[in-house]
C-alpha cells in the first residue's frame, strides 16, 4: 500500500438510519463510501438491531481511524437514537475525554447529514425558526471535548424533494471528499483542539446516575 492510501486508511463512516428502505440519500451515500478504498463503513442499525453495542469493538475501531464521519438523517433536530446511544456508550470518560481520555485526540469529526425540509425552512421566518447552524453546537462540543477538529458539515437539505440528479451529485461529492481526505485545503485553517480537563468530581461514581 502506498503512502497516500495509508493516510486515508483511517476513515470510519458511522452510518445510522432506522429504515434504509425509506432512505433516498443516506443509502446512496453508504454505497458510495463502500466503493472508496481504505474507507470502513459501519451500519449501526445492521450491527446492533437490539441496541446492544459492543463498546470495546467500537472503541478499537474508532481509535484506529483518523477521520470519523457521522452519516445520518436529521431527526427532531438531532441524530437517530442508535447513533446517540453510540456516543453515550462509546465516548466514555477516561477514554474519549477527561484528563486521561485522549484516545480520539487529534482526530477529525465530520457530520454528513440530510434534512427533509428545504434550506429555506431553517430560517427565523421559516417553520424551523432557526438557521441550521443553531443545531450544530452539540456536535461541535462533542468534538471539542474529545480533542477533535469539527470539520465543516456536508448537508443536503430538502432530501425528500431532491431530484435523482441532485442526489447523485451530492453522493459523488461525498465520495470525492472521502477519497481525497486529508488533502482538503480548508483543513489548514482549522486549529487543533486542546485536551479539555473534566474533573472526576463532575462525573458520577460507578453505578450512580443523575
Amino acid at each position: 500500500m502506498d503512502e497516500f492510501a495509508n493516510r486515508r486508511s483511517g476513515v470510519l463512516v458511522l452510518a445510522a438510519h432506522p429504515d434504509w428502505r425509506e432512505s433516498r440519500v443516506n443509502r446512496l451515500m453508504v454505497q458510495q463510501a463502500r466503493g472508496v478504498p481504505g474507507v470502513q463503513v459501519r451500519d449501526l442499525y445492521a450491527l446492533y438491531p437490539d441496541f446492544d453495542i459492543d463498546i470495546e469493538a467500537e472503541q478499537e475501531t474508532a481509535q484506529a481511524a483518523q477521520l470519523l464521519v457521522l452519516l445520518h438523517p436529521i431527526q427532531w433536530y438531532s441524530m437517530p437514537a442508535l447513533m446517540k446511544l453510540w456516543l453515550d456508550e462509546v465516548l466514555q470518560y477516561g477514554w474519549a475525554y477527561g484528563r486521561a481520555g485522549t484516545a480520539l485526540h487529534g482526530k477529525d469529526l465530520w457530520l454528513v447529514a440530510s434534512t427533509g425540509g428545504p434550506e429555506s425552512s431553517y430560517h427565523p421566518q421559516g417553520y424551523n425558526r432557526y438557521f441550521f447552524d443553531a443545531f450544530l453546537p452539540p456536535y461541535e462540543q462533542t468534538a471539542a471535548l474529545c480533542g477533535m477538529r469539527f470539520l465543516p458539515p456536508l448537508l443536503l437539505h430538502g432530501a425528500h424533494r431532491a431530484s435523482g440528479e441532485e442526489l447523485d451529485a451530492h453522493a459523488e461529492t461525498f465520495r470525492d471528499r472521502l477519497a481525497t481526505y486529508p488533502d482538503w485545503p480548508e483543513l489548514d485553517e482549522i486549529g487543533a483542539c486542546p485536551i479539555t480537563d473534566v474533573p472526576t468530581t463532575d462525573r458520577p461514581a460507578p453505578h450512580d446516575s443523575d
